[in-house]
């Protein structure tokens, strides 16, 4: 049966493929919007989501066909990071009427989505976060600063964390709203990075009138919402980096051979070490899938897979730049670069795995407090 399924949509890749990705900014994000709406269209977007919202609501197995097809099809992925955060949270929270209005346009890529959590005093500590929403009536005025949010400089909706409650209520005083990213007080500005691109951005929110209406859940009681989307957004990675990471090894073993560098017993060693870890990543990634399946969420072991893969990626893409040797010091923009300078490229984007969507650090105490049921440390 899956064997069937996998046909059919390894077909409709290669056949609708979008070609390759055009170089300007605006080019690229149409194209990406018009591959998004011919997968929804064409009844093939959102492997896990309900039927009713568009989704395919494919069972186990057939989720993991479908990481794999999209993956080794590369085509572009989702627009923004709505699809694996907020969905699940809208999904299971949200109102019948902020479903319907928001759902369908989020995953045909109408709507782009972006994440509003860090702030520059609140990352790992979360629940320290200052920006403010007063009450006026029917509206929320907010007023605060975000960090580090990918997407936001294209994004429509920000799903956004915000104080309602007194200063020193952590947890306990944050609600969950959705704000318009081009309403008036809200003004995003892009924050280069080491790649020379700039991934992420900072968001300033000034007066922003935000209708009660747009608040997932009840006020004061964002942070267990906050749980799922971190949750999800973790177990969405999971198997997509699986698939993805499939195929960048095995053009990683390619490189080492055209190099001559895998009659190097050394070279050897680390790429079987990579092989099991990339296998291990896949198994990680269907338990993750199949956790969500029977329990309706991922739960704290989807930090242990967040963990691998950011180490593993860091590792992955260190000894890409050793096996380049003096080739490994040149960006994508010296025409002597090795494939465009992508290793080198992945090796400085892949400085920041350990630190985005909660540090390493981080996810080891989860590990260690909720997984391994280890005493929560008093320091």
């Amino acid at each position: 049966m899956t064997d069937a399924f996998r046909a059919r949509l390894r077909a409709f890749l290669t056949d609708h493929h979008p070609g390759r990705r055009p170089k300007s900014r605006a080019e690229s994000l149409a194209w990406r919007k018009a591959w998004l709406a011919t997968l929804y269209d064409a009844g093939w977007a959102g492997p896990s989501w309900p039927r009713e919202h568009g989704g395919l609501d494919l069972d186990f197995a057939h989720q993991v066909v479908y990481q794999e097809e999209y993956a080794r099809a590369r085509v572009p992925g989702p627009l923004g990071t709505g699809l694996g955060i907020a969905a699940p949270t809208l999904i299971r929270y949200g109102t019948e009427e902020q479903k319907a209005r928001h759902l369908r346009p989020m995953l045909r890529g109408d709507q782009v989505w972006a994440q509003g959590y860090s702030e520059p005093e609140a990352g790992s500590d979360l629940p320290a976060l200052r920006t403010t929403a007063r009450r006026d009536g029917d509206t929320y005025v907010v007023n605060g600063q975000k960090v580090w949010n990918s997407s936001a400089d294209i994004a429509d909706i920000l799903f956004t964390l915000v104080r309602t409650g007194p200063p020193n209520s952590r947890q306990d005083g944050i609600s969950y709203l959705l704000i318009d990213a081009h309403a008036p007080g809200v003004t995003v500005r892009p924050l280069r990075d080491l790649t020379g691109d700039a991934h992420f951005c900072e968001i300033f929110l000034d007066d922003v009138r935000v209708p009660v209406a747009d608040r997932i859940g009840p006020e004061n009681g964002g942070w267990p919402l906050v749980r799922t989307s971190l949750g999800h957004e973790r177990a969405a990675g999971a198997m997509n980096q699986a698939a993805r990471y499939r195929r960048v090894l095995d053009e990683l073993i390619d490189l080492a051979h055209e190099r001559g560098a895998t009659a190097d017993p050394l070279v050897r060693d680390r790429l079987a070490d990579f092989e099991m870890r990339v296998r291990i990543m896949r198994l990680t990634g269907m338990r993750t899938i199949s956790d969500i399946l029977t329990k309706g969420e991922p739960g704290p072991a989807s930090s242990t897979s967040r963990l691998y893969i950011a180490l593993f990626e860091q590792d992955l893409h260190e000894f890409a730049v050793d096996l380049l040797g003096p080739y490994g010091t040149l960006d994508r923009r010296d025409p002597h670069a090795v494939e465009r300078g992508r290793w080198v490229w992945g090796f400085l984007r892949t400085r920041a795995s350990t630190i985005g969507a909660g540090t390493a650090e981080i996810q080891r105490n989860t590990i260690a407090e909720r997984v391994l049921g280890l005493p929560r440390g008093t320091g």
